[in-house]
């Protein structure tokens, strides 16, 4: 079972890997070496490359996942040219990120460059290569400036969101023999940041049961309202849709008895996978991570603001709130079963004071 200490390594090591839309082989890699060395648990593939991590043996109930994707916004080489590498980047970051940015390749030699060009309309431009070349299909990230963490807390180049893999393992690791969690298991998928690809393709094509509940994880940018270190966010929806309302209530209800520390709110900066289920007509709820330097943009209320130069940072969480995090969804696996009790309070609310309308 994960202890938290197993579990920060685990959060640590996916948190550093090399990955991009389309290219989260070094992901996959390491998530089929984990199951592997767990004999109560399947893992099969998609026709799109998506994940399915389910425990061995009969279940009594529908399936519940909790879903995450792989990626991370990072540059894709194309064409490489002498010293120049054209590249085009997969994810969604501010163009002034982009103005004569350092990077590093993650795959292939150990290189570095300068981005001497890039347009936000086709998401592509030029790299300035320094040292060994780049093939077609190598990984780039920023190049970060040396950052030491506060207590407690956890900078990684790509948090979002492989610390919502990293979470959902954990619970998985956790649940694994316990009565009544056999059902539960996670998807991880692909090509998230260039709108749900993976997702949308495990929906469209019903790889995942049709009566699965799914707890969609992100890790989402932090506001003043939804700090980091506030707790895990229970998400009511976000930029494009509200979630299915039972499941929210029942997992909201369930964690606050317990008494975990928690967020809940809409978090509508963006929009998450559990839109592209629902909207093929699962069942789903929103969980995330309050994340800083969201997409790895440093500053980004000040950048949006004017008021300082954007620089590229790695991401950032609260450690607590990881934990918790996996709390939830420990708890969520009970609690989607369970029964609203909410017509019944209003009706108990009704009858103690419905003789105020005569």
């Amino acid at each position: 079972m994960a202890s938290r200490s197993n579990s920060e390594k685990w959060l640590a090591q996916l948190t550093h890997l090399p990955t991009a839309s389309g290219r989260e082989d070094e992901v996959i890699s390491w998530v089929r070496s984990w199951v592997h060395r767990r004999s109560d648990l399947n893992l099969t593939s998609d026709g799109g490359g998506n994940l399915l991590i389910t425990q061995k043996g009969r279940k009594q109930r529908a399936p519940v996942l909790a879903v995450a994707h792989m990626d991370h916004p990072a540059f894709v080489i194309g064409e490489v040219e002498g010293t120049d590498a054209s590249f085009e980047f997969r994810g969604g970051v501010r163009p002034e990120y982009f103005e004569d940015a350092s990077v590093e390749f993650v795959t292939g030699g150990a290189t570095t460059g300068r981005v001497t060009g890039y347009d936000p309309d086709t998401r592509t431009g030029k790299i300035s290569v320094t040292g060994t070349r780049p093939v077609p299909g190598d990984i780039a990230r920023w190049r970060f400036v040396s950052q030491r963490p506060k207590m407690g807390r956890l900078l990684a180049p790509a948090c979002d969101d492989l610390a919502g893999c990293a979470a959902a393992l954990a619970a998985l690791d956790r649940a694994r023999g316990r009565i009544g969690s056999r059902h539960f298991g996670v998807l991880l998928t692909r090509a998230e940041e260039l709108g749900f690809v993976g997702a949308l393709h495990a929906a469209k094509t019903g790889s995942i049961s049709p009566d699965s509940r799914i707890l969609s994880i992100e890790t989402s940018r932090a506001s003043s309202d939804v700090p980091v270190g506030g707790g895990p966010v229970i998400r009511v929806g976000d930029a494009t849709t509200v979630f299915d309302h039972d499941l929210t209530n029942l997992i909201s209800r369930t964690v606050a008895t317990r008494g975990i520390r928690h967020q809940r709110k809409l978090m509508s900066g963006g929009s998450c996978e559990a839109t592209a289920f629902g909207a093929y007509g699962y069942r789903a709820t929103g969980l995330c991570l309050p994340l800083g330097n969201y997409h790895n943009m440093g500053h980004l209320d000040e950048v949006e603001a004017g008021t300082v130069k954007a620089r590229a940072m790695m991401e950032e969480i609260a450690l607590d709130d990881f934990h918790g995090l996996v709390d939830v969804l420990l708890l969520a696996i009970e609690a989607v079963d369970a029964k609203s009790d909410l017509s019944d309070r209003l009706d108990a609310v009704y009858a103690e004071t419905r003789h105020l309308l005569t």
